[in-house]
């Protein structure tokens, strides 16, 4: 039998699947030929089956570095309830609980073994790394590795160290979902991956509705609010920026009825898990989180995420809301912003950026490229771009048109997002924006922006003597301008290709591949207008404090609640899958373990069209292997022939 054949084997054996998704086939068999890879795939798109079918097959035992030790339990769970023998080793486990797992692993009784890369600097560990077969490494959110991304470990940068040290290095595999072409090349050069095979599937997940809404902050508590009311059965995440808010947003929705939890790096560790728990096992429908919460939550039904306040980056954002509908279910992601949301975001980046293993140049460059992640956030929140088109194309994949058909009558909308769908009022910054790149162009692309505002808003400024600006023909040429407005529209000509800021300790702005088109004569540009009265039929919501001012368009709240994607269940399917959901929910009541774990909602949803009664149709089942079936394929097939012979 080939390795291909093994590997289809086993993905039919273990997840009950007949064929790979994009990109999952390619990296299993570079592994299982001994190559090195890095997978950046998105949310949702199988990074883990990855690495799981090539260890199923392997002889030794898989290592997977994986970064939150609250979330490996889940993993390691999910593992086994397929037939994987899996374990971790963390600091939940006294001595003797790791002694004894080491011992199996050893043994070759566990074919993946779970631990922090914290745990790899510890001379226990590596001992037992020293004289135990090691067939794979796979180190997950490989992202973490680099000071460019958004979510830089120091305890990272050890993996390589560990690696090179190992006394036969096997195979690597690196797996991101958030990765520009910077931070993939940091993490082949601080793993020390040798000629990696390199996938990167895309970064579209187009079963997501994406959706931005300005509004003041007084007001978003009783959006959120408003939301969840409509959608009473679904399973939700709302991230905040702060503690603060966290807390006080929970208890808010608590105190109007409806059932949150907070999550934050701040409390106890034993009320951080069980508010993880409650979560994940469906008792608390809702968790209000910073983003200490959800690196790697494998909780698949989640079927909508809000961020109450502005992420730091792209990266953040897209790993964050990608969260939400990992099962390919339809679901939203929405983004509540308003100008003071920048203002703290500014304020937290600025804060102490302290790093033992960085020199204090080394810091400041850092946060200069953290400054400029920022940037491409509030470019999201301004655009009028597809959103789906602008956040694949910050990753550098541009995405085709979707053509000429029925739904979007030859134009290029998307159709899931709120900006292909809604109308909001734009400001033309043509003018603004053709000064600007005349002003680089002035100076010979050799400042940064700070100084080109400031000198095409006529500057006096001494930091500027060296250039004479006033012998410049853009010297003053905005004076009339409001600061903020220029600097948004620059850093949104930086993000839609016009302008280009360099890496580095000095961020001069130079022209991007697009900076000719703003000197054509049919170069037009507009934004999303900063402030817009709210119309009456948002005020008559009752959810927003009636005629407000806010930016809020009419599209984007009322139809806040409307489903989404093609799936349409004919009402028998439907009932038969909330009955199947209820019997899932018993049962992990009764494991003590997610529901999720025991079927996904994409699984059940196939079962209610199937609606299988013997072995062999259970199987059919798209997610159903042979362990599942044995497992739990008895009751599952008693209640379709209960629900069949209720309908006769």
């Amino acid at each position: 039998m080939t390795a291909q054949d093994a590997a289809l084997v086993a993905l039919k054996q273990y997840y009950g699947y007949d064929s790979f998704r994009p990109g999952q086939q390619g990296i299993v068999e570079a592994l299982l030929a001994g190559r090195d890879v890095l997978g950046v795939m998105p949310t949702g798109a199988g990074k883990s089956v990855c690495y799981q079918i090539p260890a199923a097959l392997l002889p030794g035992v898989t290592l997977v570095i994986s970064p939150l030790i609250s979330l490996m339990r889940d993993q390691v769970d999910a593992l086994n309830d397929i037939g994987l023998p899996a374990a971790f080793v963390n600091t939940t486990q006294d001595m003797d609980e790791q002694s004894m797992v080491l011992a199996q692993a050893a043994a070759g009784q566990i074919k993946l073994l779970y631990v922090a890369p914290e745990r790899l600097e510890t001379a226990r560990f590596r001992d037992f790394a020293a004289r135990t077969p090691i067939s794979l490494i796979a180190v997950d959110e490989a992202h973490c590795v680099s000071q460019w991304g958004q979510d830089f470990r120091s305890s990272y940068l050890g993996i390589g160290e560990f690696i090179a040290g190992l006394p036969n290095r096997p195979p690597i595999g690196a797996f991101t979902a958030t990765a520009t072409e910077r931070v993939r090349r940091d993490i082949v050069e601080l793993l020390g991956l040798r000629n990696p095979a390199v996938t990167v599937t895309g970064f579209d997940r187009p079963n997501l509705y994406f959706d931005v809404v300005k509004l003041e902050t007084k007001y978003k508590a009783a959006w959120v609010a408003s939301y969840i009311a409509e959608h009473k059965d679904e399973s939700g995440i709302i991230y905040c920026a702060t503690r603060k808010n966290t807390e006080a947003l929970a208890a808010t929705l608590n105190d109007m009825g409806h059932t949150a939890v907070a999550y934050h790096g701040g409390m106890a560790a034993d009320v951080r898990g069980k508010a993880q728990r409650d979560f994940i096992t469906d008792k608390v429908p809702v968790v209000v989180a910073t983003n200490a919460f959800g690196m790697g939550i494998d909780k698949s039904d989640v079927r909508f995420v809000i961020h109450y306040n502005m992420p730091e980056s792209i990266e953040a954002y897209y790993q964050e809301a990608g969260r939400a509908g990992r099962d390919g279910e339809p679901s939203r992601c929405t983004l509540l912003w308003n100008e003071s949301d920048i203002v703290t975001r500014r304020r937290l980046l600025d804060g102490d950026y302290e790093n033992e293993r960085m020199t204090s140049e080394q810091q400041e460059i850092v946060r200069q490229s953290k400054r400029r992640l920022l940037d491409g956030m509030i470019g999201y929140c301004r655009t009028t771009d597809c959103l789906h088109r602008y956040m694949t194309r910050y990753f550098g994949q541009e995405l085709a048109a979707p053509g000429a058909d029925a739904a979007n009558s030859g134009d290029d909308k998307c159709g899931a997002c709120s900006n292909c769908e809604s109308t909001f009022a734009t400001t033309d910054v043509t003018q603004v924006a053709r000064a600007i790149s005349r002003c680089v162009h002035d100076v010979n692309q050799r400042v940064g922006s700070g100084k080109i505002v400031k000198i095409l808003r006529g500057s006096q400024a001494q930091d500027l003597a060296w250039l004479d600006p006033e012998q410049l023909p853009t010297f003053g040429m905005l004076k009339e301008v409001n600061t903020a407005l220029i600097r948004d529209v620059l850093n949104q000509m930086a993000t839609d290709g016009y302008l280009s800021i360099a890496e580095g300790r000095l961020p001069i702005v130079q022209f991007g591949g697009r900076a000719t088109e703003t000197v054509a004569p049919d170069f037009h540009y507009e934004i999303k207008k900063v402030e817009r009265k709210s119309t009456a039929r948002v005020a008559s919501r009752g959810a927003y404090g009636g005629g407000a001012a806010d930016s809020t368009s009419e599209a984007q709240v009322t139809d806040a609640g409307k489903p989404l994607g093609s799936y349409t269940p004919d009402d028998d399917a439907e009932a038969l899958f909330q009955k199947l959901r209820e019997l899932r929910r018993t049962i992990a009541q009764e494991i003590g373990k997610p529901p999720y774990i025991v079927f996904s909602d994409k699984t059940l949803r196939d079962m209610a069209v199937i609606r299988p009664v013997t072995n062999a149709q259970f199987l059919a089942v798209n997610g159903v292997g042979e362990h599942k079936l044995e497992l739990y394929g008895k009751r599952f097939m008693e209640a379709v022939a209960a629900f069949n012979a209720g309908k006769a």
